[in-house]
């Protein structure tokens, strides 16, 4: 932190800093309060039946559409996963919206790519290929917030000096309000696995992972050719972003709401309050309107454009293959047979979190030649010229991926959460 000179022959000087910090004290907990609220109402907004929040959402859609013609703008769905496809569909098909649809559909599972094809998703080109990304920032690992935080601490400088310090003492400066212990800091196991390059400074004992961490790679693989492409048609976009997936999307929608006009950024995710089972019971609907005949719609409409050669036919359900199906449980609760969510392929936030078999280990029953390839050979070390994979990574999480694995560090016991 910024050490405060003390002026002891002027007598005001202590007064005037003592002000300034009962002043800092009460912004603090004004934004406390803010935020309790916030919080407060959308828990509320979560807590609507399922049938109400669709009719929210329906409304929020159109909000925006509108908004978006008074401004002068266009509007269009950014697609990815489940979540995403569904909205495409509520919004042309509930709502009654034909709306364009973009994605990096390179970047998803080959199943989804399917559905992308069969709802004339348009394709947009990442900016550089997931192994460059890789190689050159770093493993999309933990999580995106605290990827961004050990990325600062394995790149340090001038500029970043102040958020370094938060991130491994908690102490914030003015923009964090002075906070003590804050969650800018990471938890005990990960200081320890990745922090170890500021141990003469601290006088810790962490240790320096053998490879990069970064959370750059959704960047660049998908958001900044979705915005490129955003500005090249004068288009903002609807989102399928849920509070309930947690991170840093739950306090961006808990802070903005569904519907947000920003400066730079605006954009719509109608579906910020439902919770799980609400956009399970939404996909269940709109995969019986896709199995009731609009799948042959859709057929038709792609034989005309050219899209779709004749014999040829779309996926019989809108549920990428990659999540399973969509089934009940005996409390009546819907899940998905296979994946709960997915992403990239080489994508490793949450991966931590999850029992065996997970991500990793159901791409190799899917496709054993791409599980090696990014287990052992997407990297290539700097210094001794070896190729390497998220072997690497996961071994050094604690995170089991082989039949027989090496001995792995296991930081969760000795080092629980904050």
């Amino acid at each position: 932190m910024e050490q405060q000179v003390f002026d002891f022959v002027n007598l005001e000087e202590p007064e005037e800093l003592d002000e300034r910090s009962a002043e800092d004290k009460e912004r603090l907990e004004e934004w406390k309060r803010n935020k309790k609220e916030a919080r407060a109402r959308f828990s509320a907004m979560q807590a609507l039946p399922y049938e109400v929040k669709k009719k929210r959402a329906v409304r929020r859609v159109i909000e925006f559409v509108e908004e978006m013609d008074n401004r002068d703008c266009n509007a269009h769905v950014s697609v990815g996963g489940l979540d995403s496809i569904v909205l495409l569909m509520f919004i042309r098909h509930v709502v009654g919206l034909d709306v364009p649809a973009i994605s990096v559909s390179s970047a998803e599972d080959k199943s989804i790519q399917r559905m992308h094809k069969a709802l004339g998703v348009h394709p947009v080109k990442s900016i550089k290929s997931k192994v460059e990304v890789i190689q050159e920032f770093g493993f999309p690992v933990i999580s995106k917030r605290i990827a961004g935080k050990i990325d600062l601490l394995q790149h340090p400088t001038e500029d970043n000096e102040t958020v370094r310090h938060a991130i491994i003492t908690g102490e914030c400066g003015e923009q964090g309000h002075f906070a003590k212990n804050s969650r800018m800091q990471l938890p005990k196991k990960w200081l320890y696995l990745f922090a170890g390059m500021a141990n003469e400074k601290y006088g810790t004992e962490y240790l320096e992972a053998p490879f990069l961490v970064s959370n750059k790679c959704c960047y660049y693989i998908k958001e900044k050719p979705c915005d490129d492409w955003a500005r090249e048609h004068n288009s903002y976009p609807f989102l399928g972003m849920m509070a309930s997936e947690g991170g840093q999307r739950e306090e961006a929608l808990v802070d903005h709401g569904c519907n947000y006009y920003g400066k730079t950024v605006m954009r719509s995710a109608p579906f910020a309050p439902f919770m799980r089972q609400d956009i399970l019971t939404l996909a269940v609907e709109m995969d019986t309107l896709w199995k009731n005949g609009l799948r042959e719609q859709y057929e038709e409409r792609a034989r005309e454009e050219g899209r779709l050669a004749a014999g040829e036919h779309f996926p019989e359900s809108i549920i990428p293959t990659i999540y399973g199906t969509i089934e009940k449980k005996e409390d009546g609760n819907l899940y998905t047979t296979l994946a709960q969510r997915t992403g990239c392929s080489m994508c490793g936030f949450g991966i931590h979190m999850e029992e065996r078999p997970h991500r990793f280990d159901r791409l190799r029953e899917r496709d054993y030649k791409e599980w090696h390839f990014w287990m052992y050979e997407c990297c290539t070390d700097p210094d001794l010229g070896e190729k390497y994979g998220w072997d690497r990574a996961l071994d050094w999480i604690g995170v089991e991926w082989e039949d027989y694995p090496a001995v792995q560090i296991n930081m969760f016991k000795d080092f629980p959460e904050n």
